[in-house]
């Protein structure tokens, strides 16, 4: 355990440190939110373990682990992409799902769900299945059930790994949520003056295999929980983006999340169409969902301003990110996480620049 990447205790982020745009330093963030008409945001894009959690980890988390655990792909695709493209701003959370899911709904007691998700996972034991329904916010294993947490079997250190998590949580998540927020409202408070278009796109990556016990990324995820090749595009809607139960409306309108689909096909030249899908695995989490009821509440103002919202979430397959090299060490047993090739990193991200140009012109 003594490999693991940590944030020094005590370590409290501020806002500037999870922003990141075009020109920083030189343009101000008013600037950026003035020329910009999409904010990123990454809720997984966090590897880094905060220390003060380090006495409750299992003694035999990796590495490889931690960060399998992320979607740690997006950190350095997204900051490359927003460095070099001021038609967006981007915001991404330092910490890691493990302390708590930014994209589920915050819990109204994290402690009392923190409790219960432990409970569940001591129960089922540990690689074993775990039901977190209803608390799933709270993510104590990993996705192939590894517990993360070693349980304190005393319940007074039991109370206290839950207090550790909470507080800790405030200094990174929490900022990551609050920045988020703020900035969904910067810019909404913008372009209600000067109409146009403003997208809210939560940014993804998950790999269609899942670890071993020798942490070997190599076990295949059911048929029906695979990524296409390149990226899943979802606004709660079918496989058109056309709305799909009217308690759930579609957070991008169907026809722009199409647009926006055939955009990334030519900016991303894939070969073949099904490379990128809508809605398929996935509808879409929190993030979106929160966007797109704040969306509907601003409708009449939207329209008197000429303003289009949406919320999209893309949901790109890990593999297609990290490029075959990694992808090929990940499927080996090992403990040590690899090392991204900055090349790649850039040439995806010029990719997602030019998909959204792309888009801009339908």
């Amino acid at each position: 355990m003594s490999d693991l990447d940590l944030i020094p205790a005590g370590h409290v982020f501020t806002a500037d440190e999870i922003t990141v745009f075009a020109g920083q330093g030189e343009r101000t963030l008013e600037q950026a939110i003035a020329d910009a008409d999409v904010l990123v945001s990454c809720p997984h894009a966090g590897a880094r373990i905060p220390e003060e959690l380090v006495p409750f980890l299992s003694p035999a988390l990796t590495k490889r682990l931690q960060y399998d655990f992320t979607d740690v792909a997006t950190d350095a695709i997204v900051r490359a992409w927003a460095r070099s493209d001021p038609r967006i701003v981007a915001v991404l959370n330092p910490h890691p799902r493990l302390v708590r899911d930014p994209n589920r709904a915050r819990p109204a007691d994290i402690a009392a769900d923190l409790s219960t998700a432990i409970e569940r996972t001591r129960q089922a034991g540990p690689w074993q299945p775990v039901d977190l329904t209803g608390v799933d916010a709270i993510r104590p294993v990993t996705f192939s059930f590894f517990p993360i947490l070693e349980v304190p079997d005393d319940e007074a250190e039991r109370d206290r790994l839950v207090q550790t998590f909470v507080d800790v949580g405030e200094r990174g998540l929490g900022v990551y949520e609050r920045t988020r927020d703020e900035l969904t409202e910067r810019f909404v408070a913008a372009k209600l003056r000067t109409g146009g278009r403003f997208t809210r796109l939560s940014f993804h990556d998950t790999m269609n295999t899942t670890t071993t016990r020798e942490g070997a990324v190599d076990v295949a995820r059911a048929p029906q929980d695979r990524l296409p090749a390149v990226v899943a595009l979802s606004n709660r809607g079918g496989p058109r983006g056309e709305e799909r139960d009217p308690a759930d409306p579609p957070t991008m309108a169907p026809e722009r999340l199409r647009a926006l689909a055939e955009a990334h096909r030519a900016g991303f030249r894939v070969d073949s169409p099904d490379a990128v899908a809508l809605n398929t695995p996935y509808l879409g989490s929190q993030e979106i969902l929160a966007a797109g009821r704040r969306f509907r509440e601003l409708a009449d103002d939207a329209t008197e301003a000429a303003l289009e919202l949406d919320a999209v979430q893309a949901e790109f397959l890990r593999e297609f990110l990290l490029g075959p090299e990694a992808v090929a060490e990940l499927h080996r047993p090992g403990t040590d996480w690899i090392r991204e090739d900055p090349a790649h990193v850039e040439q995806v991200a010029a990719s997602c620049r030019r998909s959204w140009d792309l888009y801009r012109d339908f």
